[in-house]
Protein backbone atom coordinates (compact mmCIF):
# COMPACT_ATOMS: atom_id res chain seq x y z
CA UNK A 1 0.00 0.00 0.00
CA UNK A 2 1.19 3.27 -1.01
CA UNK A 3 1.85 5.95 2.22
CA UNK A 4 -0.69 9.17 2.63
CA UNK A 5 0.94 12.17 0.43
CA UNK A 6 -0.25 14.63 3.35
CA UNK A 7 -1.72 15.09 6.67
CA UNK A 8 -4.97 16.75 5.28
CA UNK A 9 -5.41 13.23 2.91
CA UNK A 10 -4.97 11.43 6.39
CA UNK A 11 -7.26 13.67 8.13
CA UNK A 12 -10.21 13.04 5.35
CA UNK A 13 -9.11 8.81 5.63
CA UNK A 14 -9.86 8.52 8.82
CA UNK A 15 -12.50 11.01 9.10
CA UNK A 16 -14.38 8.61 6.17
CA UNK A 17 -13.33 5.03 7.43
CA UNK A 18 -14.96 6.85 10.94
CA UNK A 19 -18.07 7.27 9.23
CA UNK A 20 -17.97 3.85 8.00
CA UNK A 21 -17.48 2.45 10.80
CA UNK A 22 -20.09 4.08 12.63
CA UNK A 23 -22.62 2.97 9.68
CA UNK A 24 -21.41 -0.57 10.24
CA UNK A 25 -21.80 -0.39 13.81
CA UNK A 26 -25.40 0.47 13.64
CA UNK A 27 -25.78 -1.83 10.73
CA UNK A 28 -24.77 -5.00 13.33
CA UNK A 29 -26.41 -3.04 16.36
CA UNK A 30 -29.53 -3.96 14.58
CA UNK A 31 -28.79 -7.89 13.59
CA UNK A 32 -28.28 -8.22 17.10
CA UNK A 33 -31.59 -6.63 18.52
CA UNK A 34 -32.86 -9.13 15.53
CA UNK A 35 -30.93 -12.07 17.23
CA UNK A 36 -32.02 -11.01 20.57
CA UNK A 37 -36.07 -11.01 19.21
CA UNK A 38 -35.28 -14.87 18.44
CA UNK A 39 -33.46 -15.35 21.54
CA UNK A 40 -36.55 -14.21 23.35
CA UNK A 41 -39.15 -15.97 21.31
CA UNK A 42 -37.06 -19.69 22.20
CA UNK A 43 -36.47 -18.81 25.55
CA UNK A 44 -40.89 -18.26 26.16
CA UNK A 45 -41.00 -21.93 23.84
CA UNK A 46 -38.78 -23.17 26.34
CA UNK A 47 -40.80 -21.93 29.65
CA UNK A 48 -43.90 -23.46 28.30
CA UNK A 49 -41.82 -27.02 28.01
CA UNK A 50 -40.16 -26.59 30.86
CA UNK A 51 -37.09 -27.40 30.18
CA UNK A 52 -34.15 -28.05 31.93
CA UNK A 53 -33.17 -24.88 34.28
CA UNK A 54 -29.56 -24.70 32.95
CA UNK A 55 -30.30 -24.28 29.23
CA UNK A 56 -33.00 -21.84 30.37
CA UNK A 57 -30.27 -19.73 32.62
CA UNK A 58 -28.37 -20.29 29.41
CA UNK A 59 -30.54 -18.46 26.97
CA UNK A 60 -30.98 -16.06 30.12
CA UNK A 61 -27.51 -15.18 29.64
CA UNK A 62 -27.34 -15.14 25.94
CA UNK A 63 -30.09 -12.23 25.92
CA UNK A 64 -28.09 -10.18 28.97
CA UNK A 65 -24.86 -10.08 26.23
CA UNK A 66 -26.71 -9.33 23.20
CA UNK A 67 -28.32 -6.48 25.17
CA UNK A 68 -25.00 -5.42 26.30
CA UNK A 69 -23.67 -5.70 22.80
CA UNK A 70 -26.56 -3.36 21.53
CA UNK A 71 -26.61 -1.25 24.08
CA UNK A 72 -22.31 -0.55 23.28
CA UNK A 73 -23.03 -0.26 19.67
CA UNK A 74 -25.96 2.27 20.40
CA UNK A 75 -23.34 4.37 22.57
CA UNK A 76 -20.59 3.98 19.58
CA UNK A 77 -22.49 5.42 16.92
CA UNK A 78 -24.01 8.30 18.95
CA UNK A 79 -20.61 8.95 19.76
CA UNK A 80 -19.94 9.21 16.26
CA UNK A 81 -22.71 11.27 15.08
CA UNK A 82 -22.78 15.00 15.51
CA UNK A 83 -24.70 15.89 18.85
CA UNK A 84 -28.24 17.91 18.40
CA UNK A 85 -28.12 20.33 21.19
CA UNK A 86 -31.37 21.88 22.36
CA UNK A 87 -30.66 24.46 24.78
CA UNK A 88 -32.95 25.77 27.17
CA UNK A 89 -32.28 29.06 28.73
CA UNK A 90 -31.99 29.33 32.43
CA UNK A 91 -31.27 25.38 33.28
CA UNK A 92 -30.21 24.72 36.67
CA UNK A 93 -27.29 23.01 36.82
CA UNK A 94 -27.27 22.05 40.57
CA UNK A 95 -30.75 20.41 40.23
CA UNK A 96 -28.86 18.29 37.24
CA UNK A 97 -26.55 17.24 39.50
CA UNK A 98 -28.83 16.53 42.58
CA UNK A 99 -30.43 14.09 39.95
CA UNK A 100 -27.43 12.61 38.73
CA UNK A 101 -26.00 12.37 42.23
CA UNK A 102 -27.66 12.54 45.27
CA UNK A 103 -25.76 13.79 48.05
CA UNK A 104 -23.39 16.12 46.27
CA UNK A 105 -21.42 19.30 47.98
CA UNK A 106 -23.15 22.61 46.16
CA UNK A 107 -21.65 26.18 47.69
CA UNK A 108 -23.71 28.77 47.54
CA UNK A 109 -24.43 30.46 44.28
CA UNK A 110 -26.48 30.79 41.07
CA UNK A 111 -25.56 28.07 38.37
CA UNK A 112 -28.05 28.78 35.45
CA UNK A 113 -26.84 28.54 31.60
CA UNK A 114 -27.90 27.91 28.58
CA UNK A 115 -27.51 23.67 28.61
CA UNK A 116 -29.08 20.96 26.92
CA UNK A 117 -31.04 19.66 29.98
CA UNK A 118 -31.69 16.17 28.98
CA UNK A 119 -27.96 15.24 27.40
CA UNK A 120 -26.49 17.42 30.13
CA UNK A 121 -28.05 15.23 32.99
CA UNK A 122 -27.00 12.31 30.80
CA UNK A 123 -23.11 13.23 31.07
CA UNK A 124 -23.24 14.13 34.66
CA UNK A 125 -24.78 10.71 35.47
CA UNK A 126 -21.66 8.81 33.27
CA UNK A 127 -19.20 10.60 34.94
CA UNK A 128 -20.65 9.67 38.21
CA UNK A 129 -21.23 6.14 37.79
CA UNK A 130 -17.23 5.88 36.16
CA UNK A 131 -16.00 7.99 39.22
CA UNK A 132 -18.42 5.29 41.31
CA UNK A 133 -16.80 2.54 39.35
CA UNK A 134 -13.35 3.34 40.84
CA UNK A 135 -13.27 4.38 44.25
CA UNK A 136 -10.32 3.27 46.66
CA UNK A 137 -10.95 0.34 48.59
CA UNK A 138 -13.18 1.20 51.43
CA UNK A 139 -15.02 4.01 50.00
CA UNK A 140 -18.67 4.54 49.21
CA UNK A 141 -17.88 6.49 46.21
CA UNK A 142 -16.60 9.62 44.69
CA UNK A 143 -17.17 12.87 46.59
CA UNK A 144 -19.11 15.26 44.23
CA UNK A 145 -19.18 18.97 44.90
CA UNK A 146 -20.18 22.07 42.74
CA UNK A 147 -18.74 25.34 42.85
CA UNK A 148 -18.55 28.65 41.07
CA UNK A 149 -15.84 29.81 39.53
CA UNK A 150 -14.93 33.48 38.23
CA UNK A 151 -13.27 34.28 35.17
CA UNK A 152 -12.37 36.69 32.58
CA UNK A 153 -14.81 35.17 30.32
CA UNK A 154 -17.69 35.58 32.75
CA UNK A 155 -18.94 32.47 35.62
CA UNK A 156 -18.62 29.14 35.10
CA UNK A 157 -19.28 26.10 37.43
CA UNK A 158 -16.62 23.37 38.61
CA UNK A 159 -17.85 19.94 39.30
CA UNK A 160 -15.34 17.65 41.42
CA UNK A 161 -15.79 14.15 41.77
CA UNK A 162 -12.92 13.73 44.47
CA UNK A 163 -11.79 10.12 45.68
CA UNK A 164 -11.46 8.60 41.89
CA UNK A 165 -8.37 5.92 42.09
CA UNK A 166 -7.68 4.74 38.50
CA UNK A 167 -4.80 1.77 37.78
CA UNK A 168 -3.17 4.09 35.88
CA UNK A 169 -2.58 7.61 37.55
CA UNK A 170 -1.82 8.89 33.87
CA UNK A 171 -4.69 7.48 32.24
CA UNK A 172 -7.47 10.10 30.92
CA UNK A 173 -10.88 8.90 31.64
CA UNK A 174 -12.56 10.00 29.05
CA UNK A 175 -10.60 8.47 26.40
CA UNK A 176 -9.87 5.40 27.57
CA UNK A 177 -13.10 3.61 25.27
CA UNK A 178 -12.68 0.99 27.51
CA UNK A 179 -16.25 -1.10 26.94
CA UNK A 180 -18.97 0.69 27.63
CA UNK A 181 -18.12 2.78 30.63
CA UNK A 182 -14.92 3.56 28.79
CA UNK A 183 -17.72 4.95 26.33
CA UNK A 184 -20.16 7.02 28.19
CA UNK A 185 -17.22 8.64 30.22
CA UNK A 186 -15.93 9.34 26.40
CA UNK A 187 -19.70 10.75 25.37
CA UNK A 188 -19.85 12.84 28.32
CA UNK A 189 -16.81 14.72 27.31
CA UNK A 190 -18.29 15.66 24.12
CA UNK A 191 -21.73 16.52 25.55
CA UNK A 192 -19.73 19.30 28.38
CA UNK A 193 -17.44 20.28 25.29
CA UNK A 194 -20.17 20.99 23.05
CA UNK A 195 -21.71 23.28 26.01
CA UNK A 196 -18.39 25.21 25.78
CA UNK A 197 -17.14 23.34 28.88
CA UNK A 198 -14.03 20.95 29.60
CA UNK A 199 -13.13 18.04 31.55
CA UNK A 200 -10.00 16.92 33.33
CA UNK A 201 -8.51 14.40 35.10
CA UNK A 202 -5.51 14.57 37.99
CA UNK A 203 -4.84 12.73 41.54
CA UNK A 204 -7.97 11.08 41.66
CA UNK A 205 -9.96 14.21 40.87
CA UNK A 206 -12.64 13.93 37.69
CA UNK A 207 -12.96 18.29 37.14
CA UNK A 208 -15.27 19.26 34.99
CA UNK A 209 -15.84 23.29 33.80
CA UNK A 210 -19.33 24.69 32.33
CA UNK A 211 -19.69 28.37 31.52
CA UNK A 212 -22.53 29.93 32.80
CA UNK A 213 -24.83 32.63 31.72
CA UNK A 214 -24.01 36.17 33.01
Amino acid sequence: MKPLKTELQDAETLRDLGGASVQIVHDLKNQLNGLKLYATFLRKRMEKSERPADEQETISKLIAGLERAASDMTLLVRYGRPLDLRRQSGTDLARLLADASPGARVADGAYEGDFDPSLLAEALKNITRGGRGEVREGEEGAAVQLRLEASGGGPAAVIEWRGVARADAQEDPFRSFAGGDGLRMALAARIIRAHGGEVSHEGGVIRARLPLRK
